[in-house]
């Protein structure tokens, strides 16, 4: 059995997919309320808040993937995060079930400096110091032996479906209403961006695979980044349209957050909008050199083909 914690979004879904495709029919969906995937889902409701929901859920589990979101909201995130990693984690424990983390980088420095697995954690803000937090939880519970585990990174998404992201959001879904982008800090800084088929299918291959557990693995994106001016551009011409875009600086930011919770939300995440964001997935690429990594213009052309 193969179990996915937090389901319903676009990486659980995904996810749901490649395990069936590739793995096994033997998978079970667990969300507050989970939707079916695949035919055969097991369809689980619990809370990972609630420490026994979430050992209900996992008994009987092989294989355990952790891909579960909260909104952006930074008292949430702070009171809850903790909480559901340590339900987790003592759940794997007591059934002995391997641990598939999916994690993000808001912990890391926001700096041009290259982001291999092995770079030190300098959260900036209290989400970024949450998420390190939990990720110190669980890379010390796989020190202790306490849990069979692999954590599972990955940069800003981008891609079809559900995905939410900044990019997402105030680039490709503006163009493809007919609206300028809006671009956060700097439009000529590298981004790397991570395709969320290309996630859920690596995560997927990395559960499987007995030896890389107890390591933390970046997950693979186009090493050929873009800054959001090609982006847009190259957008631009898979519509078929010549929207424009405009650069929201720091200070216009910081005014709309005075009434705008999303944006407000946002705040601490905007230094890495500044400088090149150079996300290193080279140990991936080198263990799994066969799988294949999508292209900015693959992805951005699936990602644009959808009707919004």
């Amino acid at each position: 059995m193969q179990t996915v914690l937090g389901a319903n979004g676009q990486i659980g879904s995904e996810l749901a997919l490649n395990l069936k495709l590739n793995y096994t029919s033997d998978i079970r969906l667990v969300s507050r309320n989970p939707k079916r995937v695949n035919d055969t889902d097991e369809l689980v409701s619990a809370n990972l808040l609630d420490a026994q929901e979430t050992l209900d859920a996992v008994k009987g589990s092989d294989i355990v993937y952790f891909t579960a979101g909260l909104p952006i909201d930074t008292a949430m995130w702070v009171q809850q995060w903790p909480i559901m990693m340590r339900n987790v984690i003592d759940a794997c424990a007591q059934h002995n079930a391997k641990l598939v983390y999916f994690d993000n980088t808001y912990m890391y420095p926001q700096t041009s400096e290259e982001q291999t697995e092995e770079i030190r954690f300098e959260p900036f803000g209290p989400k970024g110091e949450v998420r390190g937090l939990i990720t110190n939880m669980l890379l010390a519970a796989m020190r202790e032996g306490k849990v069979d585990a692999l954590i599972c990174r990955a940069p800003e998404f981008y891609g079809p479906g559900k995905t939410q992201s900044v990019t997402n959001t105030t680039v490709f879904d503006n163009l493809r209403q007919g609206k300028p982008a809006k671009v956060f800090i700097s439009d000529s800084t590298l981004r790397t961006l991570i395709y969320t088929p290309d996630a859920s299918r690596a995560m997927a291959l990395l559960g499987n695979t007995p030896d890389a557990y107890n390591q933390t693995w970046h997950l693979p994106c186009d090493d050929n980044r873009l800054t959001y001016k090609e982006l847009v551009e190259f957008a631009n011409k898979v519509l078929g349209k010549s929207n424009n875009y405009s650069v929201l600086k720091k200070w216009q930011l910081k005014l709309v957050s005075l009434f705008n919770q999303q944006v407000k939300e946002t705040l601490e995440l905007l230094p890495r909008y500044g400088v090149d964001n150079i996300f290193v997935s080279d140990k991936f690429k080198k263990r799994f050199p066969e799988f294949h990594v999508t292209s900015y213009k693959t992805g951005i052309t699936n990602t644009l083909s959808e009707q919004g």
